[in-house]
């Protein structure tokens, strides 16, 4: 299954859709020398390309942490992005005033883990009429999906989509149940968050660190079970990114994991 979304190219391709880009906003710079990138390997390869940036880091583990480059300033960056090459874009909202804002620059709005059971940020995304992603809370079983999805389709909106993360297991590591994701495909098209699947949260220094040599791992994975995207944060240099480094891919690595990922979604479509 395919997310509804304006402008999404390859659609007829029987690729997993891709959701990739920053974790953060950082500069225009970099922003847009990520997208360029994916949208050639997403050429080459026939894979729908939603680009992603998030124009504000609100879940913070300290208050010195990046948080962004200012609300409007990011979101016109992603909307020229989304612009200059024809691309569907997403972010995520933490507020409910949030939703009409981003409204006006993205294709897809996103609801973060720990805010995916906050009714009205939930309803606040699906009344802008734009799509409308949900990550499972880390806390939630796949089952429980189910209602969150609802939520959507009861304020008037059908486009929606849910994002596996993984869920807690103990108190610094995730882990993904892979049983969950026809569960979820049930409700609607399921994407598997790879890279944040593999953090590693509540780290004594307060800097969430990340297993990043696993992404190619949890991609197999999920693309041999028939998941329905994947989303994938990637840098130039993940060491110096300001967000989410630890378990960022980097960019000059995301080409080969596509090939390989392209042709396992090949091998199961036989």
């Amino acid at each position: 299954m395919l997310l509804t979304v304006d402008k999404m190219k390859h659609t007829d391709s029987r690729n997993f859709f891709l959701i990739a880009g920053p974790c953060a906003i950082e500069n225009e710079e970099t922003a847009f020398e990520i997208a360029e990138r994916v949208l050639e390997l997403s050429n080459r390869y026939k894979i729908p390309y939603i680009f992603k940036g998030s124009f504000k880091k609100a879940n913070r583990s300290r208050i010195d942490s990046f948080t962004g480059i200012g609300d409007e300033r990011a979101l016109e960056i992603i909307r020229r992005i989304g612009d200059k090459y024809d691309l569907p874009t997403t972010t995520d909202i933490h507020e409910v005033a949030n939703a009409e804002l981003a409204a006006k620059y993205v294709d897809v709005l996103q609801i973060p883990a720990f805010l995916v059971r906050q009714t009205d940020l939930v309803a606040a995304a699906a009344k802008t009429g734009k799509t409308v992603t949900l990550k499972k809370g880390q806390f939630l079983s796949p089952e429980a999906m189910q209602f969150a999805v609802q939520k959507v389709k009861d304020s008037g909106n059908n486009k929606v989509g849910i994002i596996e993360r993984g869920n807690s297991f103990g108190y610094t590591d995730l882990i993904v149940d892979f049983r969950g994701i026809p569960v979820m495909q049930n409700y609607a098209p399921t994407i598997l968050d790879i890279t944040h699947s593999l953090q590693q949260p509540n780290q004594s220094s307060g800097i969430t660190g990340g297993k990043p040599e696993l992404i190619e791992t949890i991609a197999k994975a999920g693309v041999a079970v028939g998941v329905d995207g994947l989303f994938i944060e990637t840098h130039p240099e993940p060491s110096v990114a300001k967000s989410d480094g630890a378990n960022m891919l980097k960019l000059d690595l995301l080409e080969p994991l596509l090939e390989k990922l392209v042709r396992i979604r090949e091998a199961i479509s036989a």
